[in-house]
């Protein structure tokens, strides 16, 4: 790995080899969510706790502080919506100068394995790679699964990763499942936990990031289990207590529940 490349995957995943990132990158497709109005606002209250912003180009220029100390990685795909029949119907919508531009540390590309755009995406996936290895830009390639949440099962996942892998994927963010193992198993590069719908407790959230930790993923890259928490910098502080230091769920629910700050 070039030097460059490698300095920048250092500022994303930390010396312990783990990582926590918080995806603010929902309003490309979905338009206003609740909890994420005002994502740069977001962004300031949660900064001092992860390690990296998942954020688009817009959000980012309109409404992040530029003299943030935590790392961005870029959404660069988009072009569908909520209300489009074919949510997978994604091209590239950022350069890489504008990548560079913006000081990115990383960028993530959504890939859709199955969907009916999924040549379009995968090629989504390898111009981008194409492009940052000559500037040493890491890209974290998304498994999406649009509005077919049934294909979060780990022979499927098992499959989208690895194919990001094999295209040149440095990082895949994929979603946690039963026998999550085999899809750690099968991807030679490191696997990052999604998010997902909003869970039912934060004892369950710390509950899934532990289990997917130990079974070999490097972190988790969330957005609306933190954002849409009554109480988001305790959830985010948990979540950071977990991944960074170790703390068992039920000790983070602890700290979750004591944080007052």
């Amino acid at each position: 790995m070039d030097w460059g490349k490698a300095n920048r995957m250092s500022k994303v995943v930390k010396p312990d080899g783990k990582c926590f990132y918080l995806a603010i990158d929902h309003g490309y497709f979905q338009g206003p969510t609740h909890g994420l109005e005002r994502p740069g606002d977001v962004a300031s209250t949660l900064a001092e706790f992860v390690d990296a912003i998942f954020v688009s180009r817009g959000v980012l220029r309109a409404q992040v502080d530029s003299k943030i100390k935590t790392q961005v990685i870029l959404r660069v795909t988009g072009g569908e919506s909520m209300v489009s029949e074919d949510l997978s119907n994604e091209e590239l919508t950022t350069a890489v100068d504008d990548v560079v531009r913006l000081n990115a540390a990383a960028v993530g590309v959504s890939v859709y394995i199955g969907d009916k755009s999924e040549h379009q995406t995968i090629m989504n996936l390898t111009n981008m790679i194409n492009d940052c290895e000559r500037y040493g830009i890491p890209v974290m390639a998304v498994t999406a699964v649009g509005r077919e949440l049934e294909k979060r099962e780990a022979r499927y996942l098992s499959m989208a990763c690895r194919i990001c892998a094999e295209m040149g994927a440095s990082v895949v963010k994929t979603y946690y499942c039963e026998d999550f193992n085999k899809v750690i198993s099968g991807c030679p590069v490191p696997v990052v936990i999604a998010g997902g719908p909003k869970t039912e407790s934060e004892l369950e959230v710390l509950e899934f990031v532990y289990k997917g930790i130990q079974e070999g993923a490097i972190g988790v890259n969330l957005g609306r289990n933190i954002w849409q928490n009554n109480r988001p910098r305790a959830m985010a502080r948990a979540l950071q207590a977990l991944i960074h230091e170790n703390l068992a769920p039920k000790l983070a629910h602890e700290l979750y529940l004591g944080f007052e700050k």
